[in-house]
């Protein structure tokens, strides 16, 4: 049994710390178990430790009842997600990711809310092949899932092109500095000679130790005033602050996480808070004193209460400060002012810094080619020719960006043939949704969600046509599962699965994605989600004030109350039991 150390856990450590234990840093028997010829899976521990390797093992929940049927064991699969800083892909990794989609997977990208790619339906036998050419393009999946920090974001937005530089250089310095140190990836995937070591384990992880951390960490930088990376529901978030279009430093926000579990009010979303200030060349200092915080401190025991949030929450956010301000051996400074406007992006073409940016709509970030739409050719066919980047955004976006004069021409003639700019004909509400993947893939999905938000939106389009808000912006968001990785805790408008066509109806979360939102209704399906809304747009067309945003309207208007704190998220639903 692992021991304890914190005497602050409620009880022994769960199950997966014993399996990081017994791992040897992420070992366990994973390469054993692809050489498995007998079985398309591979065993329940491996799959845990696979997590951090960038990799999760699915099955076709489609096709799980007509195989059980036959006898036959589930449909198995896995997700393989990609390491990528700020979204930033070059042109020929775009072409690499298309490929492998093709050969391997299921003919489809997935840009995902972190920014990055994932590819679905590989294969037992061709997952090790799939990660060798990934890496073979510059690429890795090591640390895009599990008990580390994940993906870091940060601001892609080309209208802010002169900061982009300087937030990328530090997105893509904290990722490779908090990366595990693990020899496991190298040995395990890319046939890296096996180096025996037999040194002290603190020496092999300094920083995350033998058990790694409690729960999923994640990093996002922000660049006012947009607020495209959700800075406050990342565990750790750097807000930038210019002064003359300068970098001056970051304010530092801490605590922030979508997820939660369905009857457990011990669990809820939560915003981050902003704790201080440090000047740019602390950042990396300020990142690992705080996630060494949360290795030591995170809950160990349960892991529905082991992510940052809740260590914050249980001891205050001044023990935090005084912590995290000992550990450095400075204090930060005070916050500065900073002001968001928006989480969303902005649509279309942009100049900046003598190049061009095209940033355009992929809803619920899936790449492939649809009827009458070929998406995958067509951004396949600008891959070719294009010598700038491929921006991941953090809402499933994608932005072509830094083209060059000489080349706009030829990409317009692209994006003309192929159709690329068709959403721009969409509603400014389909413009600001996000759903997650859930079924047919994820095994924590209660319901569908990017499969059924697009008909949705549809039919919610005829509503806001009728009351006159085709083009009014709103927040909306999915997900199949209250873990929330479309972030819908956030939005004006979320409906997060209960079960196979049921729904808790979410509303109030700010345009800007500062504040949380509220429970409106429990457990609804498609005909009872529009007749609620249909009542609530046709008032809110009639009724709202100036530049007033939906989010803001149902507050005033007293649908739900204001959620400024997740340990709020259950009051009004505890008063009405």
């Amino acid at each position: 049994m692992v021991e304890n150390s914190n005497p602050k856990q409620p009880g022994p450590p769960s199950d997966l710390e014993r399996i990081k234990k017994d791992s040897n840093y992420l070992r366990g028997s994973i390469a054993e178990g692809l050489k498995d010829q007998i079985s398309g899976s591979i065993s329940d521990d491996d799959n845990k430790l696979l997590k951090f390797h960038g990799s999760y093992q699915q099955d076709d929940r489609d096709l799980r009842n007509e195989r059980r049927r036959q006898k036959l064991e589930p449909a198995y699969q896995f997700m393989l997600r990609a390491r990528v800083p700020g979204g930033v892909a070059t042109p020929e990794q775009w072409l690499v990711m298309d490929d492998l989609s093709q050969k391997h997977g299921n003919g489809t990208l997935k840009l995902t809310t972190r920014q990055t790619f994932q590819l679905h339906g590989i294969l037992k036998w061709n997952l090790k092949k799939t990660m060798q050419e990934i890496n073979d393009s510059l690429l890795d999946t090591l640390a895009a899932c599990g008990d580390v920090n994940r993906n870091v974001m940060c601001n892609v937005n080309p209208y802010q092109s002169e900061i982009h530089s300087d937030v990328y250089e530090w997105a893509t310095k904290l990722s490779s500095y908090l990366l595990p140190k693990t020899n496991a990836y190298h040995e395990i995937w890319l046939d890296k000679e096996k180096v025996v070591d037999s040194r002290q384990p603190e020496e092999i992880e300094p920083m995350y130790g033998s058990l790694y951390l409690p729960r999923k960490f994640k990093i996002g930088i922000a660049v006012p005033p947009s607020n495209d990376v959700d800075i406050f529901s990342q565990d750790l978030g750097f807000i930038a602050i210019l002064e003359e279009g300068k970098l001056q430093g970051f304010n530092v926000a801490v605590g922030g996480g979508m997820g939660m579990t369905h009857g457990d009010t011990n669990t809820y979303p939560q915003v981050s808070r902003v704790v201080g200030f440090c000047p740019a060349d602390k950042i990396i200092e300020v990142a690992e004193k705080v996630i060494t915080i949360q290795r030591d401190y995170g809950n160990r025991s349960e892991r529905k209460n082991a992510r940052f949030k809740y260590t914050i929450d249980a001891r205050g956010l001044d023990w935090f400060k005084n912590e995290l301000n000992e550990r450095l051996g400075w204090n930060l400074e005070e916050a500065q002012p900073y002001h968001f406007e928006h989480n969303g992006d902005r649509y279309g073409w942009v100049k900046g810094n003598g190049q061009w940016h095209l940033n355009l709509f992929i809803q619920n970030g899936r790449v492939k080619d649809f009827e009458d739409y070929p998406l995958m050719t067509g951004l396949r066919e600008i891959a070719k020719i294009h010598t700038g980047e491929f921006r991941l955004t953090a809402n499933q976006n994608l932005i072509i960006a830094n083209i060059t004069s000489q080349k706009k021409q030829k990409i317009v003639e692209l994006v003309e043939k192929y159709g690329l700019t068709e959403g721009k004909h969409v509603s400014a509400l389909r413009k600001n949704s996000m759903a997650c993947v859930a079924f047919p893939t994820c095994g924590l999905a209660m319901a569908e969600s990017e499969r059924y938000l697009p008909s949705l939106i549809d039919k919610i389009e005829v509503i806001l046509d009728e009351v006159g808000l085709y083009e009014e912006e709103i927040v909306i968001r999915m997900s199949g599962c209250p873990n929330g990785c479309s972030r819908p805790g956030l939005a004006e408008i979320a409906f997060i699965g209960k079960a196979p066509g049921k729904y808790n109806m979410y509303l109030g979360g700010s345009f800007s994605g500062e504040r949380l939102n509220k429970l409106h209704r429990e457990n609804i399906g498609e005909e009872e989600i529009l007749a609620t809304l249909r009542s609530i747009l046709v008032q809110y067309a009639k009724e709202r004030q100036e530049d007033e945003h939906f989010g803001d309207y149902v507050i005033r208007a007293g649908y739900v109350e204001e959620v400024r704190s997740g340990l709020d998220f259950h009051a009004a639903e505890l008063s009405r039991s």
